[in-house]
């Protein structure tokens, strides 16, 4: 059977609340309460995401996070009553889209799903912005040497294909629309997280993800360029 989100939580009441709470604003939900459910979960099921905590009574979802990347790159988004920066930036770093602190907002949560429920539904589709748009001067590159493929969510960079996580994919997206020009931080964050507060770190873990994806040399970048104190901008 196939769900709109998946929640791993021991906490269970907290689970099965939120659970019913999206199902009530029509999204399809289930929970889980462990790492071995979780795997158990997706032998006879699919998710379009994933709301994973840390601290489970069987193990850490830190490993459930790198297990599923294995194999899996449906969106991952960490919920935790931790609150240091550095387990925001493990959670990031080894494949998780998003951190979500607890307690959390119902409301602000299902918006934030909801939000990467679209971009999906939208990745699905043709890149009908990109096609609209006239076509590259020659020589310019942008289209030979940098081409978005969102129905696999990934990216050719001169003749290589590379695949993408979610979020990172959809913050390429959000880059390339706007090429050539500085996108200034808290837009990276509306567009991309919907959300303005977000912490620097965040949006800097997934632009190094994608520079060590994409670039050469990560520490000298061709393409994703940074403006420092103000975003970020694609150069094509």
């Amino acid at each position: 059977m196939h769900y709109n989100c998946l929640i791993v939580d021991d906490e269970t009441d907290l689970a099965r609340m939120t659970a019913e709470y999206f199902r009530a604003f029509g999204l399809s939900c289930e929970y889980v309460d462990g790492k071995e459910s979780c795997f158990a979960f997706f032998k006879e099921n699919t998710a379009d995401l994933i709301l994973l905590d840390i601290n489970l009574g069987d193990g850490s979802g830190f490993d459930v996070c790198r297990k599923l990347r294995e194999d899996m790159q449906l969106p991952i988004l960490f919920i935790s009553a931790r609150q240091s920066d550095d387990d925001v930036l493990i959670a990031l770093t080894i494949g998780g889209d998003d951190y979500v602190k607890k307690p959390y907002s119902l409301s602000v949560l299902l918006a934030k799903v909801k939000i990467i429920l679209k971009r999906l539904e939208q990745m699905k589709q043709p890149y009908g912005a990109a096609a609209a748009q006239p076509a590259e001067t020659p020589g310019s590159g942008a289209s030979e040497d940098f081409k978005l493929e969102p129905a696999t969510m990934s990216v050719m960079v001169e003749g290589r294909r590379v695949d993408l996580k979610a979020k990172e994919y959809a913050l390429l997206d959000c880059l390339y629309r706007h090429k050539n020009a500085i996108v200034k931080k808290e837009d990276l964050f509306d567009e991309v997280w919907g959300d303005t507060f977000f912490s620097d770190s965040t949006l800097n873990v997934h632009i190094r993800r994608l520079r060590e994806k994409i670039e050469e040399d990560p520490k000298n970048p061709k393409y994703i360029k940074t403006v420092w104190g103000t975003g970020y901008y694609l150069k094509l």
